[in-house]
């Protein structure tokens, strides 16, 4: 078939499997992988079903489509790579490169679908304006978190519950049908607002997508076009245009004086058509099979909370009208239904959706910044930096004898700062080859373009190393080097450290970007492996779901978290000066 590559290397998806129960597959994310996957009609891998319980009655034929091959296999059965891991996961051949965690093998599925039949442009855009839908780490991107894994495991939980008890209503819901209130920002959010005024104007009344109504049936093949014309807000018109692709909505070239001239604080706000904005997105595929099994409870058993939820209702009802969605749900098992007809709410928000979980806001009024008042009162507390001498100052590896794919000077990045690297790497590596053992497992986390792990995978033979790091590309770089140099003792993980499950006996990070050093350090303490780190960015440390600052008992108190942000900042600000003058900051 023209436009169709076929001669990519094989990769194995690896899927947890717990149970089924009316038509769910458990975890969710399995659910939401699989719907994926028939959405993009993606048949380039091979798909492992983990059994998580050797008990397990596996009877997938009542609910998978007869198209879906699926292999059963214990969990012993992993390769050892992705037994490190946290399940989804993708390995391809030889088994050295392993991308786990879900917004990762989604992403992955999408691009590997796109590459496998290059007419299927399309799919991309499932990864939005510039192909950055829940590519932020959940560790920092609250959003991220939210959908991919705070809901899967609320819902899971929900289900559960609802089996032998009254469940309650997750507040991860609340949040999401809060999140679907709040107005949408696009890149040409200016232009839209002002049509969307033009329209208003001419109706003499704005329309409301929560109480949207879907006028007919979709016929046939699915098709967008099963929504009356007549009832279209102009946000809907722009989504539509693009699922169809076709033009958006045409304007005149010269809009009429009254939008024209109406002020950015006039113009009406832009509503929800799907969970991010105005456009389907990766996220919509991943909260699809979760909400859907929700509101299957809800209308089973709480009926008369379904009011509560008017948003989800409408995106619900919305997201089957997107082309392909009904026929790759019911192949996965998932079987819409007919929502009953909601009576109108007014615009105030639900009273519940106050309860929604966010990061805690920082309101200190009194505090009063700059470093130097904050390094007072530290001193005053008998805190100060102490420094230790270099255990062997005169050490250094013989760069100019190592194969050349070892320098910094083979990436992408300037002498200066190349020779800063080798510098760097002289410390750590010095470190680490004193603690480490024959046998030893090392883990390079943010290990980027993997300048401290693929050094310690040479000069460590006998020693296992893993580099992991969630930028795809900087790890296929550091992939290419190892290749280059034939090292055998080394893995690549493309995953966020949360996914990260394996044992080892040292952990290095060389400028883990803001809280990840914390997250390192964390991580190393918890599994009682000795730790090598250089922190960077200090200078932005925020409060995050998994930390909240400062983390020192002294330091708490003595400084506020704006306090200890100034702290921060000024240290990294030092460090950057230095970097670039002769004379030290004073």
């Amino acid at each position: 078939m023209k436009g169709i590559k076929k001669s990519l290397m094989e990769e194995c998806l690896y899927l947890d499997f717990s149970h089924q129960v009316e038509g769910c597959i458990f975890p969710l994310h399995t659910s939401v992988t699989l719907f994926l996957l028939l959405y993009c009609d993606c048949k380039i891998f091979k798909v492992c079903f983990v059994l998580t319980r050797e008990s397990t009655d596996v009877t997938l034929l009542s609910v998978l489509s007869q198209d879906v091959e699926i292999q059963i296999i214990s969990r012993k059965e992993l390769p050892p790579i992705v037994q490190n891991c946290r399940l989804p996961a993708v390995v391809e051949t030889p088994d050295n490169f392993c991308r786990a965690g879900l917004a990762v093998v989604l992403r992955h599925i999408i691009q590997k679908s796109c590459e496998a039949d290059l007419s299927k442009k399309e799919i991309l855009e499932l990864l939005g304006f510039k192909k950055t839908c829940l590519k932020a780490c959940a560790e920092v991107s609250q959003w991220t978190r939210l959908c991919e894994i705070t809901i899967p495991l609320a819902i899971e939980n929900f289900l559960k519950e609802s089996f032998d008890q009254h469940p309650t209503i997750p507040a991860e819901i609340l949040q999401l049908e809060k999140k679907l209130s709040e107005p949408v920002r696009v890149h040409n959010d200016d232009k839209l607002r002002r049509q969307k005024l033009k329209q208003q104007k001419a109706a003499r009344v704005g329309p409301s997508l929560a109480q949207e109504k879907i006028k007919s049936k979709v016929r046939g093949q699915e098709t967008p076009e099963g929504l009356d014309s007549s009832c279209r807000s102009l946000e809907l018109q722009v989504a539509l245009s693009k699922l169809t692709v076709q033009e958006e909505p045409a304007t005149p070239n010269r809009e009429p004086s009254h939008v024209r001239k109406a002020k950015a604080s006039d113009l009406p706000p832009l509503e929800h058509v799907f969970a991010e904005g105005l456009y389907f997105t990766l996220t919509d595929i991943v909260l699809l099979p979760c909400i859907h099994h929700f509101l299957l409870i809800i209308c089973k058993k709480l009926s008369e909370k379904l009011v509560e939820f008017p948003l989800l209702a409408a995106w619900y009802q919305r997201i089957q009208e997107v082309p392909r969605v009904k026929t790759a749900a019911s192949q996965c098992g998932i079987h819409f239904f007919q929502l009953p007809e909601l009576p109108s709410t007014s615009d105030e928000p639900h009273p519940n959706l106050n309860e929604a979980p966010g990061v805690e806001e920082q309101n200190e009024p009194l505090f009063i910044g700059g470093p130097r008042p904050t390094m007072t009162k530290l001193m005053e507390k008998g805190i100060e930096a102490v420094f230790s001498p270099h255990p062997c100052p005169a050490w250094t590896l013989d760069w100019d004898h190592l194969p050349a794919a070892l320098s910094p000077k083979e990436g992408k990045m300037s002498s200066d700062r190349a020779l800063r690297k080798q510098q760097q790497l002289n410390n750590l590596v010095y470190v680490v080859a004193n603690q480490a053992k024959p046998g030893d497992r090392i883990v390079d986390f943010c290990s980027g373009g993997g300048h401290v792990g693929i050094v310690l995978a040479h000069m460590l033979p006998l020693c296992q190393v893993t580099l992991i790091e969630n930028k795809e590309l900087s790890l296929i770089r550091a992939k290419r080097r190892s290749d280059e140099l034939g090292l055998s003792n080394i893995w690549f993980i493309q995953a966020n450290m949360e996914y990260f499950a394996g044992m080892f006996n040292i952990g290095v990070a060389l400028h883990a970007c803001g809280v990840a050093t914390d997250m390192v350090i964390e991580l190393c303490v918890k599994t009682r492996a000795a730790f090598v780190t250089c922190p960077c960015c200090y200078g932005f440390i925020q409060n995050t779901s998994k930390f909240n600052f400062p983390k020192s008992e002294q330091f708490k108190k003595t400084l506020s978290y704006k306090g200890n942000s100034a702290c921060a900042w000024w240290t990294w600000t030092e460090r950057e000066l230095l970097k670039n003058t002769a004379t030290p900051f004073k």
